[in-house]
């Protein structure tokens, strides 16, 4: 087998190696979701805002990187659901802080502590890896994601 050729096959089984996971992992985001009575979206945005207490929506928007529309859309629920509190930040009226509530602080300690929850499915693949392998394991996908977003961005695709 020649160089190109053993390229192709190591990409080809890298990318469907991160689609198989991808795809379990969109199974148990969605099952966790569901049972907590939350769209995916709002999922993820209670599971990024719960852990710093606070945070603006732009900066939300920038982390979590969903379209305007979805990422509004998500935070009306959680505000309406009275998971998350949304008031103006104080030196700029047009930015919103949001902060967690009480009751969503609840829901994010139910939803960690849920079995075959998300987090506790995650919890018990990690348990499965050595110490090493784990911080070898997430230093690799950084090396590949940070990979990514330079080419992205050199071919003007992205801006992160």
């Amino acid at each position: 087998m020649d160089f190109e050729q053993q390229s192709f096959v190591r990409s080809s089984k890298l990318l469907k190696s991160f689609w198989h996971v991808q795809r379990n992992l969109a199974r148990y985001v969605q099952k966790t979701a569901m049972a907590n009575d939350l769209s995916v979206p709002q999922f993820f945005l209670l599971k990024t805002i719960a852990p710093l207490g606070a945070v603006t929506q732009k900066q939300l928007g920038e982390t979590i990187q969903l379209p305007k529309s979805t990422l509004s859309q998500a935070v009306d629920g959680l505000v309406q659901a009275e998971l998350v509190m949304r008031q103006p930040v104080k030196d700029n009226r047009r930015e919103m802080q949001l902060t967690i509530s009480e009751k969503g602080k609840t829901l994010f300690e139910t939803i960690r502590l849920q079995k075959g929850s998300i987090q506790q499915t995650m919890e018990k693949a990690i348990d499965t890896l050595t110490e090493e392998q784990y911080e070898e394991l997430l230093a690799i996908h950084l090396k590949i994601a940070t990979f990514l977003e330079k080419e992205a961005t050199e071919q003007g695709e992205c801006s992160k």
